[in-house]
């Protein structure tokens, strides 16, 4: 498998576009499929655009210009999801709305935390490290658009399922929504041990 391959499974592995879809199931049970897919491709082009930046800079935007190690970007994006997942187990799909924040800010809250997050930005730092900057580029675009186009697909089928039984749709979105932040969480607390333990290290304390 060659590091352009590798590079596009592991950014599209951490994306995860049915997760995706289980975090954005307010709208994607409140928009228009037409509305729905501007907003989404409109974040994606926010989180392309970032992921760029790190393909091109590497970790040294972290250590150089913020003077912050990269393990601290881990440790709070892992807290980040933490709350999220707890939420969501408890209080199910609205707690994204409420955190989602102003209709107006749609774009920038799918981008940000549900694309750009601690392991999309390690990805792109490693597609960075591997592949020419140019090579890079084309892949994180390409494994956004990939993801884009999945979740849409996910939303033409809800809507066209959620015609024939609304109520089985909506039941089962709601379990599959409490079983996925159960993940969320397990998954956030993994970046946060991973973030402390490369502090740890870093400190030769480890």
């Amino acid at each position: 498998m060659d590091a352009y391959t590798k590079s596009f499974l592991l950014l599209v592995t951490l994306l995860n576009p049915f997760l995706m879809s289980i975090y954005l199931l307010d709208l994607i049970k409140d928009l228009e499929a037409t509305t729905f897919m501007r907003v989404l491709a409109r974040g994606a082009a926010i989180a392309g655009a970032v992921f760029a930046l790190f393909a091109w800079t590497g970790d040294a935007i972290f250590s150089r210009y913020l003077q912050v190690r990269f393990a601290s970007f881990q440790v709070f994006g892992g807290v980040v999801f933490l709350i999220i997942g707890i939420r969501f187990v408890f209080q199910g799909v609205e707690t994204i709305r409420g955190l989602r924040g102003a209709p107006e800010h749609l774009a920038g809250s799918i981008a940000m935390p549900f694309m750009i997050g601690p392991g999309t930005v390690s990805a792109s730092v490693v597609a960075g490290a591997r592949l020419p900057l140019l090579g890079a580029v084309a892949v994180i675009a390409t494994a956004l658009v990939t993801t884009v186009v999945l979740v849409l697909v996910l939303k033409v089928a809800h809507d066209r399922f959620k015609e024939s039984n609304a109520r089985l749709t909506d039941r089962y979105i709601e379990v599959v929504g409490r079983i996925s932040a159960l993940l969320t969480g397990t998954f956030s607390v993994e970046m946060i041990m991973d973030g402390i333990t490369t502090w740890l290290k870093a400190a030769n304390l480890v």
